[in-house]
This record gives structure tokens, C-alpha cells and sequence, in this order.
């Protein structure tokens, strides 16, 4: 996520743990696809935390915002959002010994960094040659086993910086280029006051329909779709599902909730919110998991879990602007608020996976929090029970 972040982390004093505390999250009646009768239901099986700016293979383990399986090893693979600037943007994969029990270890076994066309590794954004990445989530291709990932890019916040376009590549499993997808034009950094916010581009990808599909979302509303949301309203962002080759299959509004609670007025930083991790559900090509994560000064984090199908939603790819429009979002309903799961601490959860399926009958849900490096924030494994 965001550097700023870095500066709004709340204070925790954690070390070390490993927690199991059974919780499950309040249902809601009625499920999207229309078929159970209720949403998905969520069970804390356990957490654990990565020692701060733990030191693998001459890098720094940290900032890591996105994780997925992969069903080629069974281990998983982490992004670390650093832009280069402590270390090249990289990659991890760890060996996760994690079920129906809880989360018992987590053990490194290799680090890469993305590699760009030419074989040099991404620069640091204070070079300002326009060639930085700013990485947030990883995905394996289901088909292959390759690595796709996202990047936000950069809005510049100030004249003479240049634009970098967000976009989703992908790499070999040593971090080699091996190309690129093509996004919807509406994604498209402009300077007319189009395209996505700074620091909320796409952020957010998933795998559907057995690899034939990838679905996108933006972390934030497109400057032309409205404002950011407050307390008294929330927003629309763009979903967006594509096949392979890039031709756009369908966008669609996701109803981003409006900020909890008050800012503190005191503070230098305005509230943060958005959608960081996006989820197909196997077997549902229509209906994912969505994540969302707010962060408000003076009451800290607000991580809800939310289970949205895009049936019925107006397809809105050749909607200009969804300011003011008359159209149908995706609808959803809570799965989980992280406050309610009973765990130590409720921090800046941005990515998430499925894990294989457990004896319990449930599907073990993976998730990570981005402690952006700082001290006062956690690297946060967390494992749920989906049913």
C-alpha cells in the first residue's frame, strides 16, 4: 500500500506468537449466487507473525501485500510491496505448515526480483526515470505455474515526475519478464482527470474460471467516477474481468463502504480505504471474495471480508463516468469484520489466497497484512475456516 501508510501504522507491541482462538463471523441471510441461502461463513483457526524486518537471502522480509498457493509445490508466494528502495522489487516463497489447527510455522525457501524486458532489475522511483513499480499483488497461473503480478504505477504528485502506468506481468519463477496483460483503457493514468487516483490503481487480481479468466479491481473510485467515500457515503469501484489475451469480458460497480469512523483532526493524514485483495471463488465464476481495508487516524484499522457476485450488476466498461449513473453494483454480503474474529490484533490485511480444502469440510482461506516496514505494525499470518 501506500507510503503514507508507513506514518499511519498504529502502535502494537507484538512479538513473535501463535494464536488459535475459534470465532465465527455473524452469516447474513441470503447468498449472492442466489443458491445456499446465506453468504459464506468465517472460523479463526489461527495467526502467527513474522519476526520485524527478518533478514532471508541478503534482503528484508517486509511489506508483504499479496499471497498466493502455489498447486504446482504446495508452498506459497509472497509480494513485498518495497519499490526498490531498500532492496529490488522481489518476491518469497515459504513453505506454510498451516490447518485446521492453526498456523504453526512459516518458512522462507526463496527470494527473486522481478526482472524487466531488458534483465535489469526495477529502479528505485527516486531515480524518477519513469521505470519504477510500485508491486502490491501476486498471483500462480493455474495453467502454468508462472508468477503474474500487479503494480499500482504512479500518478505524479507534483510536476516533472513522471507517470507510471499500474499493470499486471508476468514472470518466470526466477522473476524473468515474460510479458504483460493488456488492461481496459479505463485504467490509463491521464493527465485530464481521468483514470485511477495515486496509490489507488489496481491492486487487487484474481484467477477464475480455471485460469480462463483474470478479474482486476481498483483499489479506489476513478477520478470520474465520484469521491473517495467519507462517513456519510461510500463509493464505486471498477471490476473488471478479462480472458487471457486482455479482451475485456465485463466491468463492473463494487460498492466500496463508507470510512467508520471520524478522522482524528488532529492528525497530518486523512483516512485511507479501498479493496487491496480480490478472490474467485473455484467453481463460482461470477461470485468472489472481497477484501476491504480501511485505515482512520485515532481508531486504526477496519478489515472486512465480504462475499460479491457480479450476476445481475450492470456491465458498465462503456460507462464514462458512474458519477450520478443508474447503475446496478455488485451486491454483497459480510462474510467476516476482523474485529469480531478474535484476534491479537486487527492490522493492514491486504492479501489473501485459498489454502487446500480441510477434514472439517471447510476451505482454508490464507491472509497477510503489509506492516510497510515499520516497527509500530505487524507481518500478520492469518488462516480461516471457509464454509
Amino acid at each position: 500500500m501506500s507510503s503514507s501508510l508507513t506514518r499511519r501504522a498504529c502502535s502494537l507491541a507484538l512479538l513473535l506468537t501463535s494464536t488459535l482462538a475459534p470465532a465465527v463471523a455473524a452469516a447474513q441471510p441470503g447468498s449472492p449466487e442466489g443458491t445456499s441461502g446465506r453468504a459464506v461463513q468465517a472460523r479463526l483457526l489461527g495467526e502467527t507473525t513474522v519476526p520485524h524486518k527478518l533478514a532471508f537471502q541478503n534482503t528484508t522480509v517486509g511489506g508483504l501485500s499479496g499471497i498466493d498457493r502455489n498447486p504446482c509445490t504446495g508452498e506459497y508466494v509472497f509480494i513485498s510491496d518495497d519499490r526498490s528502495n531498500i532492496q529490488p522489487a522481489r518476491f518469497y516463497t515459504a513453505r506454510l505448515d498451516v490447518d485446521a489447527g492453526g498456523v504453526h510455522s512459516v518458512d522462507f525457501t526463496g527470494t527473486h526480483p522481478f526482472l524487466q524486458p531488458d534483465g535489469g532489475v526495477y529502479p528505485s522511483p527516486a531515480l524518477g526515470d519513469g521505470k519504477a513499480v510500485d508491486p502490491e499483488e501476486i498471483r500462480v497461473d493455474p495453467r502454468s505455474c508462472a508468477y503474474w503480478w500487479g503494480q499500482e504505477g504512479d500518478r505524479p504528485g507534483s510536476a516533472g515526475t513522471p507517470v507510471v502506468q499500474t499493470s499486471i506481468q508476468y514472470a518466470a519463477p526466477t522473476g524473468a519478464y515474460r510479458g504483460r496483460l493488456r488492461l481496459p483503457a479505463n485504467y490509463t493514468i491521464t493527465s485530464e482527470n481521468r483514470g485511477p487516483r495515486r496509490n489507488q490503481a489496481v491492486e487487487a487480481f484474481t484467477f477464475g474460471s480455471r485460469g480462463r479468466v483474470v478479474t482486476s479491481a481498483i483499489e479506489g473510485p476513478l477520478l470520474q467516477d465520484g469521491p473517495e467515500p467519507d462517513v456519510e457515503n461510500g463509493a464505486l469501484v471498477r471490476v473488471t474481468q478479462q480472458n487471457r489475451s486482455g479482451r475485456v469480458l465485463g466491468q463492473f460497480a463494487y460498492p466500496l463502504e463508507k470510512i467508520f469512523a471520524v478522522n482524528d483532526p488532529t492528525s497530518p493524514w486523512g483516512p485511507d480505504t479501498g479493496v487491496p485483495s480480490i478472490l474467485a471463488f473455484p467453481d463460482q465464476p461470477h461470485r468472489y471474495l472481497v477484501l476491504e481495508r480501511t485505515w482512520v487516524a485515532g481508531a486504526g484499522y477496519k478489515i472486512r471480508l465480504f462475499d460479491a457476485t457480479t450476476r445481475g450488476a450492470t456491465d458498465v466498461q462503456d460507462v464514462e463516468s458512474l458519477a450520478g449513473q443508474p447503475v446496478v453494483p455488485m451486491r454483497k454480503k459480510l462474510v467476516a469484520d476482523f474485529d469480531t474474529l478474535g484476534l491479537s490484533a486487527v492490522d493492514n490485511t491486504e492479501g489473501m489466497t485459498w489454502g487446500p480444502e480441510l477434514p472439517t469440510g471447510e476451505r482454508l482461506l490464507v491472509l497477510v497484512s503489509d506492516d510497510n516496514f515499520t516497527p509500530e505494525a505487524i507481518t500478520q499470518i492469518v488462516a480461516l475456516g471457509i464454509r
